[in-house]
């Protein structure tokens, strides 16, 4: 009896992990919020050409100076601060550091889940700094 219903936790743990994946596998990376990283980490310079949502996803087209682009280390980071407004704001940096010492220039697109940024009610406003770009998230 024990070991059925241990099996049976198992299995349904395991069904509800692989549903999570699902839901978040159309994003290439996840967004993160932490405002020691929003100060602190790396800061190569990066132009954003594009932003867009499409479901929980924020897509980015972004462009720097490099051999390639591949080893491009690139992060979406929120300041976790909620700025009172309507609708609420919140502060997003897009984090590149870049090693590769090329002139050529390199364009990518890559999309962040944002639905950890959700905040009371059904929308935010996302702010691009460095960017004179933001996106309203509706969800």
């Amino acid at each position: 009896m024990k070991y059925t219903l241990v099996l049976s936790f198992l299995a349904l743990s395991l069904l509800a992990c692989s549903k999570n994946k699902d839901i978040n596998s159309t994003c290439d990376l996840a967004s993160i919020s932490s405002i020691a990283q929003y100060n602190n980490a790396p800061s190569d310079l990066v132009s954003i050409d594009s932003i867009w949502i499409e479901d929980n996803c924020l897509h980015l087209i972004f462009g720097a100076s490099g051999c390639s682009g591949d080893s491009w280390e690139v992060k979406l980071i929120d300041s976790e601060a909620i700025l009172e407004s309507y609708p609420p704001q919140r502060n997003l940096r897009l984090s590149l550091k870049n090693d590769e010492l090329c002139l050529a220039y390199f364009t990518k697109e890559l999309s962040f889940d944002i639905s950890n940024l959700q905040v009371d009610g059904d929308r935010v406003y996302l702010n691009l700094s460095d960017s004179n770009q933001g996106v309203l998230y509706e969800y």
